[in-house]
């Protein structure tokens, strides 16, 4: 049990270092460091953009509208501290 647990957070880590780059490179963009005309650049930022939409989608529905600015992520981010946090506070009873 102790090593799907691990393998759990692996999994979490993964996610949280792929919504790290994407506000990164979100940020990169929009500062015109990165230009999006690139198709390296595209492709990246369309992968992310797959891999984190189906995330991002039901809770930015349930945020209100707050113009420009994304709290998704952050939300995101949040979500899966709070899971690890359960998971190794409970870890204990699962095995």
């Amino acid at each position: 049990m102790g090593s799907l647990i691990q393998i759990l957070f692996m999994l979490l880590d993964i996610i949280w270092w792929i919504v790290i780059i994407h506000v990164i490179m979100s940020w990169l963009l929009n500062f015109g460091i990165l230009n999006y005309n690139q198709s390296f650049v595209r492709q990246i930022w369309m992968s992310l953009e797959r891999i984190l939409e189906p995330l991002y989608r039901p809770i930015r529905r349930a945020l209100p509208d707050l113009g420009g600015l994304d709290l998704a992520p952050l939300v995101v981010l949040l979500g899966i501290t709070a899971i690890r946090i359960i998971i190794a506070r409970n870890a204990v009873y699962l095995m």
